[in-house]
């Protein structure tokens, strides 16, 4: 994917990878950064902590800021490491590529002084701090999970959805790297993250229309969703024995991600196998067999697997159903190869993700405090059996698979281009120059509201003068 011309750099939280493209033998070199172990037993517990109230469907504003104090102290721990940032800082690399959902990796760029293009994991929820255009009345806001099509209560949501999160959360967040900013850059004219977003040669969105709500966007925006998806492999004699079982049933695929087994929640397992045993339907479930709850009797159409081959057997042609997270890529997967989905969100994007599963209508989701055996397994029989949802599935794999250029080499074209003209600056809005109170025209706007009080002023002046003058005339006349 990040083959292009010349020496460029992608980053990763305390991961880097320098790029060659002129070294076909080497194409690249790793440098990891230290983490200190207290660091991750501190981010493991808080992650189990938090876990528990996302099973429990809150997926609550302080959880995610808790992660956001994770990536800070994160952050230190990488400026720290001088060594790596002075051996990047010596290497030639034209351009970088990093993670833009940590905010840390835009304070390193600035640091080292390199051109960088940022890359967002999923649809453009961060469209405020970009300066993507984001019309209320249609453009659904970060964490609302609201559709695009709002009734005026829904729009209202949105508008106070908006306000408190730029009046509070956006500045709670951008103060976490207030040290970091204090201890590594000179007194005058610090960075903010504010400007350092802005400074992006490049945004790539991994998304697409095909599931995200239309919307506009800057020129130096561009949507790559599908980046993982691609043609279907043959899947192991092993797996290809297991589904020859279901006979005209097919099978369907579970993968919650990394999660639920890292730190299974009894009850949900038990929800979740006691529904799938309710099926007609072979299942295989991404699931690490060590961590199987013992308690817990597998259902006997279940097929555990510690890694399953997602895209290939989501080309299988007997493949029925994808029961997933709500993750960007496995639901772009399913698009790509025309599978239903049914969602379980815990955290972070996956609920505003299946929101649009659902409004797009090749799939539905169940709230995770809600999953239970009977409504799991009746949700699974409708999603199948209602054909509207297969043909839906099969319209979005037709728009993903005929977009006029692939994914990468969207990515690539763009990069080599950046490189040729040394910059993307002819592609910023001017708007990233303006203040706020100018983007908004409110400067604008409160001048227009002046002129017309002054206008209504002096009227009604002149009007009570003449009003005056009249009444004197007539009383003249009378005497």
């Amino acid at each position: 994917m990040f083959i292009g011309a010349g020496l460029w750099l992608y980053m990763v939280g305390m991961y880097f990878e320098v790029y060659d493209a002129t070294n076909q033998d080497v194409p690249y070199s790793h440098i990891t950064g230290h983490v200190e172990e207290k660091y991750v037993q501190e981010t493991l517990r808080g992650f189990k902590e938090n876990l528990t109230e996302f099973f429990k469907g809150r997926d609550s504003l302080s959880s995610n800021i808790a992660f956001v104090v994770f990536m800070s102290h994160q952050c230190k721990m990488i400026f720290n490491q001088s060594s790596i940032i002075n051996s990047l800082k010596e290497e030639a690399f034209d351009i970088a590529v990093i993670d833009a959902s940590n905010p840390c990796t835009f304070l390193f760029m600035e640091k080292i002084g390199k051109p960088f293009i940022a890359f967002f994991p999923t649809y453009s929820a961060n469209a405020g701090q970009v300066g993507i255009p984001s019309p209320l009345s249609y453009v659904p806001f970060l964490g609302t999970r609201l559709p695009d099509q709002m009734d005026f209560f829904q729009r209202v949501q949105n508008v106070l959805g908006f306000i408190v999160y730029h009046m509070v959360v956006e500045e709670k967040i951008s103060s976490m790297f207030n040290d970091v900013i204090e201890e590594n850059f000179p007194e005058g004219p610090r960075p903010s993250l504010s400007e350092l977003y802005k400074k992006a040669e490049l945004w790539i969105y991994n998304s697409d229309f095909a599931i995200d709500f239309p919307r506009p966007l800057l020129p130096h925006v561009i949507y790559v969703g599908g980046l993982l998806s691609e043609a279907p492999m043959h899947v192991s004699p092993e797996l290809e024995d297991f589904i020859s079982e279901s006979g005209e049933a097919g099978f369907i695929i579970v993968a919650l991600g990394s999660i639920v087994t890292s730190y299974p929640v009894i009850e949900f397992v038990q929800e979740m196998n006691g529904g799938l045993a309710k099926i007609s339907q072979k299942v295989i479930w991404k699931y690490q067999q060590s961590d199987w709850p013992k308690e817990v009797k597998l259902a006997p159409n279940v097929k555990l697997m510690d890694w399953i081959p997602q895209n290939d057997l989501l080309g299988h042609p007997k493949v029925r159903l994808l029961v997933t997270h709500g993750g960007m890529n496995s639901l772009q997967q399913a698009m790509y190869h025309g599978v239903p989905v049914l969602g379980i969100p815990l955290f972070a994007d996956q609920h505003d993700n299946l929101v649009r599963v659902k409004a797009k209508k090749f799939g539905t989701f169940i709230q995770p405090d809600r999953v239970k055996a009977e409504l799991l397994a009746d949700t699974i029989k409708h999603i199948i059996d209602d054909k509207s949802y297969k043909a839906t599935a099969m319209h979005m794999s037709l728009i993903l698979r005929s977009q006029p250029f692939p994914p990468d080499q969207q990515i690539l074209r763009w990069v080599e281009h950046i490189i040729q003209v040394g910059g993307a600056s002819h592609l910023h809005p001017s708007s990233y120059q303006q203040p706020w109170y100018q983007q908004y025209l409110l400067d604008v706007i409160l001048f227009l509201l002046l002129c017309v009080t002054v206008t209504c002023y002096l009227t009604v002046k002149v009007l009570k003068i003449l009003i005056t003058l009249l009444c004197s005339v007539r009383k003249e006349k009378t005497h």
